[in-house]
């Protein structure tokens, strides 16, 4: 595919971070701060102690099918802007899709970009987009991060309508706590737009750029809590509205009326939920005032994530059901005997009811009667006789050539057999999402010692995992076994923990879970679970899948959140 040479692109909605063409250019052109849709003047852009940094001259000249580190293979530019380009590429070692900032190495950012690139992996924080690698090779500085290919931009879900209540709350709760995570480690993105907030297709929604999309850009702010809170307030604004909380149109939203300053939601759009209305304007700079009530302004992501815990739950809309469609009946099925008949048809004259014949009342009918009930006694009689003449006749069979109860009886003998405890050769962990949780860990599970564990990462919502399908170990018993009861010892009780056990070919299995033979499955709020499958499985690798945790307090290993960690295992069969 050739090189773009728009002054600014932005097609994907995985890959750039900037608004949409028209508006990048026009951001570009004219000067305007696109973090708020605000104008300013000169080569410096300043909002609220923010500052951006004049861009300098032009992007390194790369195409499709360029290779990066022999590595990562160009394919697709999606931003060319501030003398930088970015691209989404090709992982062929792993074999996947990735995203790729690239600028010269004499950029006057490219120090500042390596060094956001850098802090921001050293988060490991799930909910943002992950920096995979930061590079500065041959002349160019490049930055390598996770492409999502079934998230969508926010600036594209708005495109279709504001969200509603529970869907909004979702948003400003999951932004809010995320941030505030970022925050405590001295993180700020300081670029919270609707292009940079990623919702998958389990609805959860991911934060893309963190640090380095500012750095790309120069933007630098002396109040970096105030600056994300603010953004995130106007997210949520734009998620009530449908509308963009500044005059200047932006991300492919309409801005406010000129002159009349910043107004509550409910003034923009009827039937705004109140709560979330209110949360929007503490968020934003108007030090918490709104039409029916005075509360404090919400200054770092931190007091905002608990304004959102503060206030009641708003649960998702009921769902809502699709009659099937109607069978067509015959007119007398449908009972159009007296409705009216469309001009030019003939309806069919509808058939005589004809009563049931009355019961028998004369004394012929009682006597037939009497006698029907008579035949039936007798046969339940002659009935009951036969069976208990059955019932003697086997007993003294039984008697005299029944089985010696001297002698055991080897079958019964061999169902009561006990089964064994399998080895286990090997394991280790299973991600098909490429992001694990503590490979390294995964022996102690097998060890016997009790007081060892592998352990998950700490997850803030819950005890559903949402934000990946499960967390896994692959165990190698060396050898193909009847596997017909597994124990698992966990960490963390509680409610509650869901796991599953399942056969598959490989201790690295390329398929999903999905396509794996299912052994057994439960649910427990305790430490210890047995599973015991209807059938015996033979198998020689076993799948543990663990899709539901506990909420655990934090420890030296992570924050507190919903977790779990698995302190032994055995196999019997």
């Amino acid at each position: 595919m050739a090189e773009r040479s728009t002054a600014a692109v932005d097609v994907a909605d995985n890959g750039g971070d900037e608004p949409p063409a028209a508006e990048a250019a026009k951001a570009t052109a004219d000067g305007v701060d696109t973090q708020n849709g605000r104008a300013a003047d000169g080569p410096m852009l300043e909002k609220d102690g923010e500052r951006r940094n004049a861009a300098p001259a032009a992007a390194p000249e790369l195409h499709s099918g360029h290779k990066l580190a022999r590595r990562y293979r160009l394919e697709e530019c999606v931003t060319r802007v501030d003398g930088f380009s970015s691209w989404r590429a090709m992982d062929e070692k792993l074999r996947r899709a990735v995203g790729v900032h690239l600028l010269p190495a004499d950029h006057a950012r490219a120090r500042a970009v390596l060094a956001a690139a850098r802090s921001s992996a050293l988060l490991g924080d799930p909910r943002f987009v992950q920096v995979l690698d930061a590079v500065e090779e041959n002349d160019l500085v490049y930055v390598v991060h996770e492409w999502l290919p079934d998230a969508t931009e926010l600036t594209a879900v708005l495109a279709a309508g504001p969200l509603e209540p529970h869907e909004a709350y979702q948003l400003v709760s999951q932004i809010s706590q995320a941030m505030a995570a970022a925050h405590r480690e001295g993180l700020a993105h300081l670029r919270l737009t609707p292009s940079a907030i990623l919702r998958t297709s389990t609805g959860q929604y991911r934060i893309r750029g963190l640090a380095v999309n500012a750095a790309l850009r120069g933007i630098t702010s002396e109040t970096p809590q105030r600056a994300d809170t603010e953004a995130i307030g106007a997210l949520l604004y734009a998620a009530l509205t449908q509308r963009w909380p500044y005059e200047t149109d932006a991300y492919g939203l309409t801005g406010l009326p000129k002159g009349v300053g910043l107004i509550a939601p409910d003034q923009v759009r009827a039937g705004v939920h109140r709560g979330l209305g209110e949360l929007a304007m503490r968020a934003l700079a108007n030090d918490g005032a709104t039409a029916s009530r005075q509360e404090p302004a919400c200054t770092t992501p931190e007091e905002l994530s608990k304004a959102v815990a503060a206030m009641p739950r708003i649960r998702p809309p009921e769902p809502t059901f699709t009659a099937p469609p109607e069978y067509q009946h015959t007119t007398y099925q449908q009972g159009s005997y007296g409705r009216p008949t469309p001009s030019g048809m003939t309806t069919a004259q509808p058939l005589a009811v004809v009563p049931p014949p009355p019961p028998l009342q004369s004394r012929t009918g009682r006597a037939l009667k009497w006698g029907v009930a008579a035949l039936l006694i007798a046969a339940l009689g002659l009935g009951s006789w036969q069976l208990a003449d059955t019932l003697l006749d086997y007993r003294g069979t039984q008697g005299d050539s029944g089985p010696n109860p001297s002698q055991p009886n080897t079958n019964d003998a061999e169902d009561k057999k006990e089964p064994a405890q399998l080895p286990i050769t090997g394991a280790q962990e299973y991600y098909p999402d490429g992001t694990p949780q503590n490979a390294t860990e995964v022996a102690k599970t097998h060890d016997g010692d009790a007081s060892t564990f592998w352990r998950t990462k700490s997850f803030y919502e819950g005890p559903q995992i949402k934000i990946k399908d499960g967390v896994g170990i692959v165990y190698d018993l060396g050898a193909e076994y009847e596997v017909s009861e597994a124990s698992i010892a966990l960490r963390f009780a509680g409610d509650h923990t869901t796991l599953a056990l399942y056969k598959t070919d490989s201790s690295s299995p390329k398929g999903s879970v999905g396509s794996m033979k299912k052994i057994a499955d439960t649910t427990t709020s305790g430490t210890a679970v047995k599973l015991t499958p209807v059938e015996p499985v033979k198998t020689r690798y076993v799948l543990l899948w663990i899709t539901a945790l506990p909420q655990a307090p934090g420890d030296e290993y992570s924050d507190p959140g919903y977790k779990q960690g698995v302190t032994d295992v055995t196999f019997k069969g």
